[in-house]
C-alpha cells in the first residue's frame, strides 16, 4: 500500500464525515485512512463504520494528549509507504491523491505539503479567515502559495512524509502547540527533501469564529517563541512582522487617544471662557491632526483589504468581514510572540508556554 491518511480527530464527527465523503471519490484508490479520536467527549466512530465498505479505514481511540501524540499513535498502525497527515476539517478534492502520485513519479521526495483554499460552501467569516491566513497583505502569501519570502515548511494540514523518514526522525514531539512546524524542521535538518505541491490543495475550513481564530493565532505565535528556544536558526524576519504589526497598532491607537484628549481639551478651553481660550482652536486642531495621523494607515490598510480580498473573493461581505480577520491574526500572533518573546527570553522562563490549551486537550 502506498499512502496512509493519518487523521486525529477531537470531537468532531460532522467533520471527519465530510472529510471521509471526499476521499470516496478520489481517482487514486491505493490508500488506506487511519482515524484515531483523541479522547473525544462526541465521538465519530458511528460516522466511520457507515464508509467501511467504501474505504480500507481504521478506527482507534486513545485518552486525550492532542494532535501530535494521536498522529504518532496512528502512524505506528498504518501500512502505508508515505503517510498523509490531514486535519479533520479538510475536504479534499477529487484528483488529490492523484496529484500527489503525479509529483512523486516526477519529481521524487522524502516530504511535501500543499496549499489550502476556502470552498464555496464555507460561511463568509470562514472565507475571510482563510483570506487572512493566505492572503500576501497579511502572511507574505508563505502559507502554501507558489511565490514565499521563505522555504516552505509543510504543515499538518496537508503534509506528506515518508514513513520510514517519519519513524527515523521519532514522529511528531512533544510539543502542545507548533508541533507541525518543530516536525518540518526536524525534517529539513535531516537532509531529507522536502517539497510543495501547489496542485495538491485541500478545502481548509479552519476556525468557525473569531473568538476561536484569535486563540489560534495567539497558540501560534507563543509557539514561535518555543520553537527560537529549540532552534535559535528557525527566527527569520518574517516571523517577527506580526509583532511589529501589533507594536505599531498599539502605537497609532496610543496616538489616537492623545490626539482626541487634545482636541477634547482645546475644545473645553475654548468654550469656557479661560485665559487660554485663544489657544483653545490651536490645540483642538493639533489634536485633530493627530487624530488624522494616527488613523489614515489604518484606514489605508483596511481599504487594501477590503479591495483585494473582496475581488478574490467576488464578495463585498467576505471583504469586509476580511478586514478584522486580518486584524486578529496578524495581532492575534504578534501579541502571542510578544507575550511568549517577554517570559522565555527576557523573564528568563525555561519551560515551554501554552495557553488556550483546551483547543485540542481536554
Amino acid at each position: 500500500m502506498k499512502y496512509s491518511i493519518i487523521v486525529p480527530v477531537f470531537n468532531r464527527p460532522d467533520e471527519v464525515d465530510e472529510l471521509l465523503e471526499s476521499l470516496t471519490r478520489q481517482t487514486c484508490r491505493d490508500f488506506e485512512v487511519v482515524i484515531v479520536e483523541d479522547g473525544s467527549e462526541v465521538r465519530c466512530e458511528d460516522v466511520v463504520r457507515r464508509y467501511a465498505d467504501r474505504l480500507d479505514v481504521q478506527y482507534f481511540e486513545k485518552p486525550n494528549s492532542g494532535p501530535g501524540q494521536s498522529r504518532n499513535y496512528g502512524a505506528e498502525r498504518s501500512r502505508g509507504e508515505y503517510l498523509i497527515v490531514l486535519d479533520s476539517d479538510v475536504v479534499l478534492p477529487d484528483g488529490y491523491l492523484a496529484e500527489v502520485d503525479k509529483e512523486l513519479t516526477r519529481k521524487p521526495c522524502e516530504a511535501f505539503g500543499g496549499p489550502d483554499r476556502a470552498h464555496e460552501s464555507f460561511t463568509p467569516v470562514q472565507k475571510a479567515i482563510n483570506y487572512s491566513m493566505t492572503s500576501f497583505f497579511t502572511t507574505g502569501g508563505i502559507r502554501g502559495g507558489k511565490k514565499k519570502l521563505d522555504k516552505f515548511y509543510p504543515r499538518s494540514f496537508n503534509m506528506g512524509i515518508q514513513k520510514s523518514l517519519y519513524e527515523q526522525l521519532g514522529g511528531f514531539s512533544n510539543m502542545r502547540f507548533g508541533e507541525d512546524i518543530d516536525f518540518s524542521i526536524r525534517i529539513f535538518k535531516s537532509g531529507a527533501r522536502c517539497r510543495l505541491f501547489p496542485e495538491a490543495w485541500v478545502w481548509h475550513k479552519r476556525r468557525t469564529d473569531f473568538r476561536k481564530f484569535f486563540r489560534q493565532v495567539h497558540n501560534s505565535g507563543i509557539a514561535r517563541i518555543n520553537l527560537y528556544k529549540k532552534y535559535p536558526e528557525s527566527l527569520k524576519l518574517v516571523h517577527l512582522l506580526p509583532a511589529v504589526f501589533t507594536v505599531g497598532v498599539a502605537v497609532l491607537v496610543a496616538i489616537f487617544l492623545t490626539g482626541l484628549l487634545f482636541a477634547g481639551l482645546g475644545w473645553w478651553a475654548g468654550s469656557c471662557g479661560t485665559s487660554g481660550c485663544n489657544m483653545g482652536p490651536v490645540v483642538a486642531c493639533f489634536g485633530v491632526a493627530l487624530m488624522a495621523l494616527a488613523c489614515a494607515p489604518l484606514l489605508l490598510y483596511m481599504l487594501l483589504i477590503l479591495v483585494d480580498s473582496s475581488l478574490r473573493n467576488r464578495s463585498l461581505r467576505v471583504g469586509l468581514l476580511s478586514i478584522p480577520a486580518s486584524f486578529i491574526q496578524l495581532t492575534g500572533y504578534g501579541s502571542g510572540f510578544l507575550r511568549a518573546w517577554w517570559l522565555r527570553c527576557i523573564c528568563g522562563r525555561n519551560e515551554e508556554l501554552q495557553a488556550f490549551k483546551k483547543t485540542f486537550y481536554k
